[in-house]
């Protein structure tokens, strides 16, 4: 076999080999698709990833294995789906597509900021989607009402620290004063509990002392006092007598 008998007969294998890829791409694709539409997810995620085997470079497979690993909730990898068909899709109108799906996936995960920049992507390569640019406006009404929610609840539990703190300190500051006023009662019954000093005591003699000569001189007061009562009386009656006599 010549060499350009050679050359041409490996062009042929690979063109052969080419065009089987590409048909059993399609043929996985239109399988893949069928079953997507009866709503059986897990075997059309099957026949996609069959078509990516063929041609790993398909957008459109990995663009529709994205939609199916969505409806079984596998937002994670669709995600990455996604992301991958939009690296090489060249196609205007159908990397719109990809992206508006990014953002209805991340709007669905409340991932507001990377949404706006998903649905912005979309009209950028197809101004005149009105779904894309509703749902842009959507997205950022919810985004401003997020942030209002965060920062009101922020607000809420700053004022319900500052309130716990001060019943925390208010409670300390009791607690302090009842401690302060049980160690004064306790001082004062411990005093109250005590023996009188000495000099107390003596006081407290002198006093006494003081008492019973104040009495005794009341005593002796009023003896004189009757006795110069009863020498007035005695007086009298005398000089009556005399007069009488």
């Amino acid at each position: 076999m010549s060499y350009l008998k050679y050359i041409t007969f490996l062009v042929f294998l690979l063109l052969v080999n080419v065009t089987f890829a590409q048909k059993n791409e399609r043929s996985y694709l239109r399988s893949g698709n069928k079953l997507y539409n009866d709503s059986l997810f897990v075997k059309a995620e099957v026949d996609y990833r069959k078509a990516l085997e063929a041609n790993p470079k398909s957008t459109e497979a990995l663009y529709n294995l994205g939609n199916t690993l969505s409806q079984q909730q596998k937002f994670k990898d669709a995600m990455e789906e996604y992301e991958a068909a939009a690296r090489i899709e060249k196609n205007k109108t159908k990397l719109a597509q990809v992206y508006h799906n990014m953002g209805v996936l991340l709007q669905n995960q409340k991932q507001y900021p990377q949404c706006i920049e998903a649905y912005k992507q979309s009209l950028r390569n197809n101004p005149k989607d009105d779904e894309t640019r509703y749902n842009l406006a959507l997205a950022q009404k919810l985004l401003k009402d997020q942030q209002q929610n965060q920062q009101n609840q922020d607000n809420k539990d700053n004022q319900d620290k500052q309130d716990q703190d001060k019943k925390d300190q208010d409670k300390k500051d009791q607690e302090k004063k009842e401690q302060e006023q049980q160690k004064q009662d306790e001082q004062k019954q411990d005093q109250q509990q005590q023996p009188p000093k000495p000099d107390q005591q003596k006081d407290n003699e002198m006093s006494k002392e003081n008492a019973q000569q104040l009495l005794n001189a009341a005593m002796q007061d009023e003896k004189q006092t009757q006795e110069k009562v009863k020498r007035q009386q005695q007086q009298v009656q005398s000089r009556k007598l005399d007069k009488d006599w």
